[in-house]
């Protein structure tokens, strides 16, 4: 595999060009602001890492967006089946790496389901929820291109 230079694409060029599409503005600090579809979102950094804790930071969102997905599924899943959503909860716990690059070394995600569940149906549950599109993703991972636009 061979490394290549990063591209430089006008500006111009990037918009209307996605087909699904955010944006992200420096509020202040190391705070940012993220719109999408007309919904914003905010992240930072906590106080010890320089950042004023207004807001998750992006790892956050990252292991949100895993645990948010596999909720989803879940509540699919018992939505189908006739099923109460009532109670479902999904927990997720990650660890950063100690070496470099810096990124999240493991993931923990847990459901938990509803009280009702009954338990012939917890494996399908799991199977369900285990392959929500985040996780299909991190299990496959996208082509990234980070580009600069002039």
């Amino acid at each position: 595999m061979t490394e290549t230079a990063p591209h430089r694409i006008d500006a111009e060029q990037t918009r209307g060009s996605a087909a699904n599409r955010l944006d992200v503005t420096h509020v202040g600090g190391d705070s940012y602001a993220v719109e999408v579809r007309g919904h914003h979102i905010q992240v930072d950094q906590p106080v010890d890492s320089g950042g004023t804790d207004t807001a998750p930071t992006p790892t956050e969102l990252f292991v949100a967006s895993l645990a948010t997905c596999v909720a989803f599924y879940a509540g699919r899943y018992l939505h189908r089946h006739g099923l109460s959503r009532a109670g479902l909860r999904v927990r997720a716990e990650f660890v950063m790496a100690t070496d470099r690059p810096a990124r999240i070394s493991s993931v923990r995600v847990v459901v938990v389901p509803p009280p009702e569940l009954p338990e012939q149906r917890g494996a399908a549950l799991l199977a369900v929820a285990s392959h929500c599109t985040v996780h299909n993703t991190l299990e496959h991972p996208p082509e990234i291109d980070i580009e600069l636009a002039l």
